[in-house]
């Protein structure tokens, strides 16, 4: 039996769940874009108060991983480790773009949403990055890795080998830009679509039960690229 703390910060959502066996027993979540810094800890504390259980009572905190914001990921995984390290609990991870690819085949199967092909369709998750750069990845209606997290510059030929072949749902914030450039009959797009802890429930008890638990002391975020300072447009006068 695992009860899971799970973090997600990568993107706008600043969003806490507790899960047992991959079951999802209560979530909380900022969507009022507060610093996640000034939130994320508040949420834990009035989420186990819901659920009347102390951070003892837990099995493990997972943490979405990345790609996502640099200061997101900081800020999710600091909180973990920091959880992790006084209370004794194994940290665990799990790649952004593989939890939402959970979280949409989940809505996909309750009807919510359908393609209306017939066909086996492909997962691309899409979260925004610099100008029409996204984090992205393809995977199968299994949730197998067809194409690894990759950083893409998005061009109207993106995806074309895949969607020759078989339907492709882009979904996450990434994906209103693919959908102004990528046009066919077997593109779909949900551009309102966002990361949340909730997500993290089937992959993290998946982990557990495996025990890939991550070393508290040098686990480290998937940046996927290196951090670039920007430099303002207006310098201050003196």
């Amino acid at each position: 039996m695992s009860k899971l703390l799970l973090i997600e910060t990568t993107g706008d959502v600043c969003s806490a769940a507790i899960a047992e066996n991959g079951n999802v027993l209560a979530v909380k979540e900022d969507y009022e874009k507060k610093s996640h810094a000034a939130v994320l800890t508040m949420l834990i504390q009035d989420l186990l108060t819901e659920v009347s259980l102390t951070i003892r009572d837990l099995q493990g905190i997972c943490v979405s991983q990345g790609p996502g914001s640099y200061t997101g990921l900081r800020i999710g995984v600091s909180v973990a480790k920091g959880i992790c390290y006084g209370a004794g609990l194994p940290l665990l991870a799990v790649n952004t773009l593989l939890a939402m690819s959970y979280g949409m085949r989940k809505e996909l199967n309750s009807n919510i949403f359908s393609l209306h092909s017939g066909k086996p369709f492909l997962f691309c998750p899409m979260t925004d990055a610099r100008r029409m750069e996204v984090y992205t990845a393809l995977l199968n209606e299994n949730l197998e890795f067809i194409l690894e997290t990759t950083a893409l510059v998005l061009r109207e030929d993106s995806f074309s080998d895949y969607l020759s072949r078989q339907p492709v749902f882009f979904f996450g914030s990434g994906a209103e830009k693919a959908s102004k450039l990528i046009r066919h009959p077997n593109a779909f797009f949900r551009t309102d679509f966002r990361p949340r802890a909730a997500y993290l429930a089937e992959p993290a008890d998946f982990e557990f039960r495996q025990q890939h638990f991550r070393d508290v002391a040098y686990f480290e975020p998937f940046y996927l690229k290196d951090f670039v300072a920007t430099i303002p447009k207006k310098k201050l006068s003196i």
